[in-house]
């Protein structure tokens, strides 16, 4: 199963694809979607098409996408969800089906705790991935919600062929 997880945020947004059987998995690519300038509108379509075009070269199967978490801002949450909305739509839009994630399950799924700081995700996802390169937090954590997925989803099937 090849899985595109997303970190969506109004200025960095991160992705990473993943083959996963469920139990093993590689990273087939991952980076950061920077977007530029104040027009909003115009970021939101940077995210959109900069997300298309990974979904066109890497063909995944499905997608997950972290959740909105409660923002101390109202503004900045608000920002936030139409970024997440551009990134949904860009996977919807190539019929591709999506999964959501709060980011306390997908920290629980990595670390075994719901409220694990992000360097210790990060950590995980090398671990998990055999990583020995650097990479941002906003990279890592998009992997850590497509591995979040591909265990949550293997799970559930296994659950689903002992019925």
């Amino acid at each position: 199963m090849r899985i595109l997880g997303i970190d969506p945020g109004s200025r960095v947004t991160g992705f990473g694809v993943i083959d996963s059987d469920g139990r093993a998995s590689r990273r087939v690519a991952s980076g950061c979607v920077r977007t530029q300038g104040t027009d909003f509108a115009a970021r939101l379509g940077e995210i959109f098409a900069a997300l298309q075009a990974v979904i066109t070269e890497h063909a995944p199967q499905q997608v997950a996408v972290e959740q909105v978490f409660v923002a101390r801002n109202a503004g900045t949450a608000l920002k936030l969800g139409q970024a997440r909305g551009a990134a949904i739509v860009a996977a919807v839009n190539q019929g591709l089906p999506v999964f959501e994630y709060t980011p306390r399950a997908v920290k629980q799924a990595l670390v075994g705790r719901g409220g694990a700081d992000k360097e210790q995700v990060q950590h995980m996802v090398r671990v998990l991935l055999g990583l020995h390169e650097g990479m941002g937090l906003d990279e890592s954590d998009a992997l850590a919600i497509a591995l979040c997925h591909a265990h949550s989803h293997s799970t559930l099937d296994r659950l689903g062929g002992a019925r």
